[in-house]
């Protein structure tokens, strides 16, 4: 038996792929279990920090978060390259900014390529060459109002916007899938969309795309769902994944 130094070789490890990053916030209790289902390919990596947010989504405890996003990008394998690192709230990207955002990931990796669900969103919906949008959120008002100006003013008309009106993501989290998809179906009926959008990383969605847009015969997505779409497309990986809907059969436009 030696004491040495016993021989290995080294491979490209688990991200041999891609290396690819998420800030998740302290309360949501969605998007890691979403993005699990998604990214189960080979060579993908994916390693998440948490960021601390009050549960109650009002724009005063989404521009809070702001500080914090830097801090909690450092906290992603520091020592070792990222492909893509994203930020998961859709409502502080917009009320921050999706410049915003980008530039806070980069104080802490310089250069790295940034996605937040916004980002995402509007990136889908050019691919998908989606212009009208039914948007279904969970939001209070004042929430919504910012939502809608924010969209349209990025060149997209909400032609139908519904809400669960609920501010506690910890309630948001449990929002059935059932209610989610029934809600959607009335939403887009009759409104002349040309795509759905969910918004809000704790709602559930990902795992029934491709069923939803059967029944509603339009392109749906949502805050997790694009982001995860954008995330793989930004490191390169082109993987087709028709279970998850059209979006997943498509490169960025």
């Amino acid at each position: 038996m030696s004491d040495g130094k016993l021989a290995f070789t080294v491979d490209g490890g688990i991200g041999a792929r891609a290396n690819i990053g998420l800030i998740v916030l302290a309360t949501d209790q969605t998007i890691e279990h979403e993005w699990r289902q998604i990214f189960r390919l080979p060579g993908v990596a994916l390693y998440h920090s948490r960021i601390w947010n009050d549960a109650n989504i009002t724009p005063e405890t989404l521009r809070a978060m702001d500080g914090g996003i830097a801090g909690a990008a450092r906290l992603i394998l520091p020592a070792m390259p990222m492909n893509v690192i994203g930020f998961g709230c859709t409502s502080a990207s917009m009320v921050l900014g999706e410049d915003q955002i980008t530039a806070r990931i980069r104080e802490a990796r310089p250069g790295i390529a940034a996605t937040n669900p916004v980002s995402a969103a509007f990136a889908a919906f050019r691919t998908l060459g989606a212009q009208r949008i039914a948007v279904l959120t969970p939001y209070a008002p004042a929430v919504n109002d910012g939502i809608r100006a924010y969209i349209q003013k990025a060149g997209f008309e909400v032609c139908a916007m519904a809400s669960f009106g609920e501010p506690d993501d910890n309630v948001v989290a449990r929002i059935s899938e059932d209610s989610i998809a029934a809600a959607a179906e009335t939403l887009v009926a009759g409104s002349g969309a040309q795509a759905l959008f969910v918004s809000c990383t704790s709602l559930r969605l990902a795992e029934r795309v491709a069923a939803l847009e059967a029944r509603i015969g339009i392109p749906a997505t949502s805050s997790n769902h694009a982001m995860a779409w954008h995330a793989l497309r930004l490191a390169g990986i082109d993987d087709a994944l028709p279970q998850f809907g059209r979006l997943f059969t498509r490169g960025i436009v």
